[in-house]
C-alpha cells in the first residue's frame, strides 16, 4: 500500500469519526431556551413535549452558609434572605469564603421555575456533577441526593455521582433548592456542570442512553483486555499483548469512572479513593500506550523519551497514591496533559511505521486515530465546552481496528507457521540422514585416532613430558566423548527408523542399577553427590532387554549428575498395579514447565547456565523415552526449579530364572559354552585344548577369587578356572569378597560388574585402596562393551575386561596372563622384603664396630655384652623366618631389644626406652620387621634429632579382638605435609629412592588387615605410630588373622 493511500485512508477515517461526533453533539444539543435571571426561570411557554431536556443555566440565588429548604416564592429570592446571585454552572469559591483562596463551605442554591398551569405533568431533574455533597428539594420536599451534607467537616461525607429526581408539582411554580457542602475540593466548588430539566420521559431517556453507552463500551473494552491477557498467558514472550491488555483495561476504567461514573455508583468508595482511581485510570492509559508502542515497534524502543515518560507516569501515580485527594485534584490540568501527549504522539509513530511499509500497521493507525479523537473530545467535554450523553463510537471503532490488527497478524503468522512447518519437516528428514551418514563416516577415522593416541600413551608415555602427557590424555578424553556422542546419534537414528529390536529376558533390576550407579560414581568430577540405591534384594525380576535397560538407567543417571552440583541421586523401585515402577530422582536444579514439555524431544537440553557441566547433544533422554516405549511403558518427569527432578517408568514383571540354566549347572553342562556359541570359539573348545599349556607357576596352585551374584555363572567360572589348574573360591557379593581378601593371599580376582549392593566397579575401587595393579590383578566381566563402560572399569582400577558371552579361549588367555603378572609381582615383593629384612645400614655397622673397639680399651665387660647383642642382632636379621607372612611377637621383640641395646650403649642417656608390653601375648603373630621398623624410625628420625635426645615408649596391649602396637617418641615430630608425603609413594618427583620402611610396612598391613599405620605427630613435641593386629580366626586355624572391616 502506497504512502498516499495510507494518509488518505487515515484522514478519511478521522474525518468520519469527527463528523459522527459532531452529529451526535448536535442531535443532543437542547434547542434555544431561556436562561435563569435573578433566581427565576420562566418556562411558561416552553414545549416540554419535544423530548429534550434543557439545562437550568443562568443566575441562581445562592445563600452561603445557610440551609434554605422551605418554599420561598418572592420576586427577589436572594435579596430578601441575605443571598447573592451567581452563575450556574460555575464555581462558588469567592461567594463562600469571601475570597478566591478556598472553596470550602456550604450553602443553598435556589431557583424558581415558572411552568404555568400544567396539571398532572411529571418533571425530572438530572444532576451530573456537583463538587461536594448535595441534595435536591422541590417545593420544600427532599427528593434525591449524593453524599452526606453538613455544615462542618465532621459528619460531612462526599460522594460525587450523578443522580436524578422526578416529581409532579402543584401549581405553576417549581421552587428548586440544591443544598451543597464541600470540604474536599480546594477549588471549583459548587455546581460545576449544568443541571438538566425536562419531562420525566426525556430525562430518563437521556440518563439511560448515556449510562447504556458507557456500560457497553466498558464491557466491550473489558472483554478485549481479558482476551489479550489470556493470549499473553499462552505467549508470554509477546510483551506487547500484556501492555495492550493493560491499555484497554485502563481505558475501560476511564469510561466507568468518568461521564456517568458507573463504577462509583456500584462501589461505595469515598472521595479519596474515587479520585485516586480516576487519576490512575488516566495515568495508566497514557503509560501503557507508550509501553505498548515501544514493544509493538521495537525500533522505537531506543528512544529514551519513552522510558522517561513511563518513569514520569510512575512518579505521578505514586504522588496520587500518597497525596490527599484535594492535592491530587489540583493537578488535574497536568493529568490532561499526560493524557493528551501520548494520544497525539502514538498515532504519529504508528503513521511513520505504516509509511515505512510495516504490514497491517494501517489497522493500528486507524485505532490510534480513534483513541486520539476520543481523548480530545473527552477533554473538551470535561472543560465544559459542550454537554452531551456519552459518545462511544470512536473508542469502539478504535479497539475494533486494533482487534483487526491482531487477527490479521494471527492469520498471517498461522500461514507462515504452516509453510515453516513443511520446510522444517523436510529439513528434519535431511538432518537425520546427514547425521546418520556423518556418524558412520566419522566413526572409523575417530577410532583410528583413538587407537593411535592410546598406542602412543602406552608405549611412549614415559618419555613424554608432563604437558605432552596431559595433552594426550585430554585428546583421548575428548575422543571418547565424541565416540559416545556418535553412538547416541546412531541410536537416535535407529530408533527413529524403528530398526531397534529388543532381546527380552528376565533381568535383576537391583544388579543392573547397582552397576550403573558405580559407573556414574567415577564420573561425578568431585561433586558432593551421594548415589543411593533403594531397590530391595527381594525385588522381582523385570522383563526387559538388559543392555537397553542399562542404557536407559545410564542416560537418566548421567543427566541427573550433569544437573546436580550437590545432594542426592537415587534409584527407587516399587511394584504398582502389577508392574515394576522405576524412579530416578535427584536434588539438582530442576526444570520449569517449558523445559518439562520439551525435555524428551531430540536435541533438547536444559539451559546451559544452570550448571557448568551441562553438555552433549540432548539425545540421552529422547533415546531413553523411546526405549521405554519399546518396552511398553512411558517415561515421565516431575520437576520444580530448584527442587530437583523425578523420572519414572514402568516395566512388566517376570519370574526370575530358576529352571533350565540352574539345572544345566547341576548337571555340569557348560552353559557358558552355549551362550558363547555365536562367537564360534566354545563349540570347538575340545579341539583347542592344549593351545595354552598349563602355566609353569612357582609353588602351589594359583588362588582365584570369583565374585558373581548369579550361581550359574559362578559354577561355570569355577569349572573353567579349575581346568586351568587354579584353586577357585566363589562368593556371591562384594562384601564377602572383601572378607576373603584378609584370609589368605590371592593371585587374581574375577568379578561381575552388575551385582547388587556393591557392584564390580565399587569392589575394584575398594581393592585398589589396599592392593596395587600388579599386586592383585582384577578381571571384570560385563554384558556391555560400550567404550564408556570399559573406561569406567579401568578408572576404577581393573586390569582387564571381558565381555559376556564369554569366549573360553579368551578368558583362559587373560586369566593366565594376569596370574603370571600377579606371581611376578609377588616374587618381586618377596625379594624386596628379603632385601629390606637382610639389609644392615653401613653407617649402623660401622658405628657399632667402632663402639665395640672403643669399649675394648676401657670396659671389656660392656664390650662383650655389646658384641653378644650385635651377634644376636645379625642372626635375627638373617633369620629365614623374616620371609614368612607372619612371625611370633617374641621373635620380633628380640630384634628390637638387640637393636635398642646397641643404640643405648652408643648414645647413653640421650636415648631412654620405656617398655609397656606386660599384657602382650608373645605368641601372637604379626608381620615381620614391623615393630623394628617403627622403633628404628623413632630413634633415627625422632629423638636423636634432638641434641638432648629423648624417650621412646613401646606399648603393646590387648584390646577386644585385636592386639594394639604403638611406638611413641618425644622427638622433633613431623608437619602435616611431611606425613602426607610419607605414604604418598615410594619415589619422589625427581625419581630418587626414598626410605621404604614405613611405606612398605603400611602397604603390607593394608593388604593383610585392611588397615595400615596410624600416625599422629606434632612438630617439636613428638610422634605416635600405631597399628592393630586382629586376633586369629578360631574357625579357620589355617588363617593367621581374622578378616576385619575394610
Amino acid at each position: 500500500m502506497t504512502k498516499t493511500k495510507i494518509l488518505l485512508i487515515t484522514a478519511l477515517f478521522l474525518m468520519t469519526l469527527s463528523g459522527l461526533r459532531l452529529l451526535w453533539v448536535a442531535s443532543h444539543m437542547p434547542p434555544g431556551h431561556p436562561e435563569a435571571v435573578r433566581g427565576v426561570l420562566d418556562l411558561r411557554g416552553w414545549d416540554f413535549d419535544n423530548g429534550k431536556p434543557i439545562p437550568l443555566d443562568g443566575e441562581w440565588a445562592f445563600f452561603p452558609g445557610q440551609w434554605m429548604m422551605s418554599d420561598v416564592r418572592t420576586a427577589d429570592p436572594a435579596g430578601s434572605n441575605g443571598g447573592v446571585y451567581l452563575p450556574v454552572p460555575g464555581a462558588w469559591d469567592r461567594f463562600v469564603s469571601g475570597a478566591e483562596e478556598t472553596a470550602y463551605g456550604f450553602g443553598t442554591y435556589r431557583l424558581q421555575i415558572r411552568v404555568g398551569d400544567r396539571a398532572e405533568r411529571t418533571y425530572g431533574i438530572q444532576v451530573r456533577s456537583i463538587h461536594g455533597a448535595s441534595d435536591i428539594w422541590v417545593n420544600g420536599q427532599p427528593l434525591a441526593g449524593s453524599g452526606q451534607i453538613a455544615a462542618t467537616r465532621e459528619p460531612y461525607k462526599l460522594r460525587n455521582v450523578p443522580y436524578s429526581a422526578f416529581f409532579s408539582p402543584e401549581g405553576g411554580v417549581i421552587d428548586v433548592a440544591v443544598r451543597v457542602s464541600n470540604f474536599d475540593y480546594a477549588t471549583n466548588g459548587g455546581i460545576v456542570r449544568s443541571i438538566s430539566f425536562g419531562s420525566a420521559a426525556a430525562v430518563r431517556h437521556d440518563g439511560v442512553l448515556s449510562m447504556g453507552m458507557s456500560l457497553t463500551v466498558g464491557i466491550v473494552l473489558g472483554i478485549h483486555g481479558l482476551y489479550a491477557a489470556i493470549l499473553y498467558v499462552f505467549r508470554p514472550r509477546q510483551k506487547a499483548l500484556i501492555y495492550f491488555s493493560l491499555l484497554v483495561l485502563s481505558t475501560a476504567l476511564t469510561v466507568l469512572t468518568n461521564y456517568d461514573m458507573l463504577l462509583f455508583s456500584w462501589l461505595p468508595l469515598d472521595f479519596e479513593w474515587s479520585t485516586k482511581l480516576k487519576f490512575w485510570s488516566y495515568i495508566g492509559t497514557s503509560a501503557f500506550m507508550v509501553l505498548f508502542t515501544k514493544h509493538l515497534f521495537p525500533e522505537y524502543g531506543k528512544y529514551k523519551i519513552s522510558a522517561w515518560f513511563s518513569a514520569a507516569c510512575a512518579a505521578y501515580a505514586l504522588f496520587v497514591l500518597f497525596a490527599p485527594a484535594s492535592y491530587a485534584g489540583a493537578t488535574e490540568p497536568l493529568l490532561y496533559a499526560f493524557n493528551v501527549i501520548p494520544s497525539m504522539v502514538a498515532p504519529v509513530l504508528w503513521l511513520r511505521a505504516a509509511l515505512r511499509g510495516r504490514e497491517d500497521v494501517l489497522y493500528m493507525l486507524l485505532s490510534a486515530a480513534g483513541v486520539a479523537s476520543h481523548v480530545i473530545w473527552g477533554v473538551l467535554a470535561n472543560v465544559g465546552l459542550y454537554d452531551a450523553p456519552y459518545y462511544p463510537l470512536d473508542i469502539v471503532a478504535s479497539f475494533f481496528s486494533m482487534a483487526a490488527f491482531w487477527f490479521k497478524r494471527f492469520f498471517r503468522a498461522t500461514e507462515q507457521t504452516e509453510l515453516l512447518a513443511e520446510r522444517l519437516q523436510k529439513a528434519h528428514r535431511q538432518k537425520d540422514e546427514f547425521l546418520a551418514n556423518t556418524s558412520h563416516e566419522l566413526r572409523n577415522p575417530l577410532h583410528g585416532i583413538l587407537h593411535i593416541a592410546e598406542s602412543i600413551a602406552a608405549n611412549e608415555g614415559r618419555s613424554l613430558g608432563d604437558k605432552a602427557r596431559n595433552d594426550l590424555e585430554l585428546l583421548l578424553a575428548v575422543g571418547r566423548r565424541m565416540s559416545f556422542l556418535l553412538n547416541d546419534l546412531l541410536d537416535a537414528t535407529r530408533l527413529q527408523e524403528e530398526n531397534v529390536r529388543l532381546n527380552l529376558s528376565a533381568v535383576r533390576l537391583q544388579a543392573s542399577a547397582a552397576g550403573v550407579l558405580d559407573m556414574l560414581r567415577f564420573m561425578t568430577d568431585g561433586k558432593n553427590i551421594k548415589l543411593v540405591l533403594n531397590v530391595p534384594d527381594t525385588f522381582p525380576c523385570v522383563l526387559a532387554d538388559e543392555n537397553r535397560l542399562v542404557q536407559i538407567l545410564f542416560n537418566l543417571l548421567h543427566n541427573a549428575v550433569k544437573y546436580t552440583n550437590e545432594g542426592q541421586i537415587a534409584i527407587t523401585a516399587e511394584v504398582r498395579d502389577g508392574k515394576a515402577c522405576v524412579l530416578v530422582s535427584d536434588t539438582g536444579v530442576g526444570m520449569d514447565e517449558e523445559t518439562r514439555r520439551r525435555v524428551f524431544e531430540p536435541y533438547e537440553r536444559g539451559e546451559t547456565g544452570m550448571t557448568a557441566t551441562a553438555s552433549g547433544l540432548g539425545l540421552g533422554l529422547s533415546i531413553s523415552a523411546r526405549l521405554v516405549e519399546l518396552h511398553g511403558g512411558t517415561l515421565t518427569v516431575e520437576s520444580e526449579p530448584g527442587r530437583g527432578s523425578v523420572f519414572s517408568f514402568a516395566l512388566p514383571l517376570s519370574e526370575c530364572p530358576e529352571s533350565e540354566e540352574v539345572e544345566a549347572a547341576r548337571l555340569n553342562i557348560p552353559v557358558a559354552y552355549e551362550e558363547a556359541a555365536t562367537a564360534g570359539a566354545i563349540a570347538a573348545s575340545s579341539a583347542t585344548v592344549g593351545v595354552f599349556p598349563p602355566p609353569d607357576f612357582i609353588g602351589d596352585r594359583p588362588k582365584v577369587l570369583v565374585v558373581d551374584d548369579d550361581p550359574v555363572n559362578l559354577k561355570i567360572m569355577t569349572d573353567l578356572l579349575t581346568a586351568e589348574h587354579c584353586e577357585v573360591v566363589a562368593v556371591m557379593s562384594g562384601t564377602e569378597a572383601l572378607k576373603k581378601l584378609c584370609d589368605t593371599p590371592w593371585d587374581l580376582v574375577v568379578a561381575d560388574v552388575m551385582m547388587p549392593h556393591m557392584s564390580g566397579y565399587e569392589l575394584t575401587s575398594v581393592i585398589r585402596e589396599r592392593f596395587g595393579m600388579s599386586e592383585l590383578p582384577i578381571l571384570l566381566l560385563t554384558a556391555r562393551s560400550r567404550p564408556e563402560d570399559v573406561s569406567v572399569g579401568f578408572k576404577a582400577g581393573a586390569n582387564d575386561y571381558v565381555t559376556k558371552p564369554v569366549d573360553a579361549l579368551e578368558l583362559k588367555a587373560r586369566v593366565n596372563a594376569l596370574i603370571g603378572l600377579s606371581r611376578s609381582s609377588a616374587e618381586r615383593r618377596r625379594l624386596e622384603a628379603a632385601w629390606l629384612h637382610a639389609q644392615i645400614k653401613p653407617h649402623f655397622l660401622y658405628n657399632t664396630l667402632n663402639s665395640i673397639a672403643a669399649l675394648s680399651e676401657f670396659d671389656t665387660k660392656r664390650m662383650r655384652d655389646m658384641l653378644d647383642m650385635f651377634g644376636h642382632y645379625l642372626r635375627t636379621s638373617f633369620d629365614f623366618r623374616n620371609l614368612d607372612r607372619h612371625v611370633p611377637l617374641r621373635h620380633e621383640l628380640e630384634i628390637v631389644r638387640s637393636y635398642l641395646f646397641i643404640e643405648k650403649e652408643r648414645f647413653g642417656d640421650r636415648l631412654q626406652v620405656v617398655w609397656e608390653t606386660e599384657q602382650a601375648d608373645l605368641e601372637r603373630k604379626l608381620p615381620p620387621i614391623s615393630v623394628q621398623t617403627l622403633v628404628e624410625n623413632a630413634v633415627r628420625h625422632g629423638v636423636l634429632r634432638r641434641p638432648r635426645g629423648g624417650t621412646i615408649r613401646i606399648r603393646i596391649t590387648e584390646r577386644d579382638d585385636r592386639m594394639h602396637v604403638e611406638v611413641e617418641d618425644d622427638g622433633v615430630g613431623m608437619s602435616d605435609e611431611t606425613m602426607r608425603e610419607l605414604f604418598a609413594a615410594n619415589r619422589t618427583g625427581a625419581g630418587k629412592r626414598r626410605g621404604v620402611g614405613l611405606y612398605n610396612l603400611d602397604r603390607r598391613l593394608r593388604q593383610m588387615y585392611g588397615s595400615g599405620l596410624h600416625v599422629h605427630s606434632v612438630p617439636e613435641q613428638g610422634t605416635i605410630v600405631r597399628f592393630d593386629v586382629p586376633k586369629p580366626d578360631e574357625d579357620d586355624p589355617s588363617s593367621a588373622n581374622a578378616a576385619v572391616d575394610a
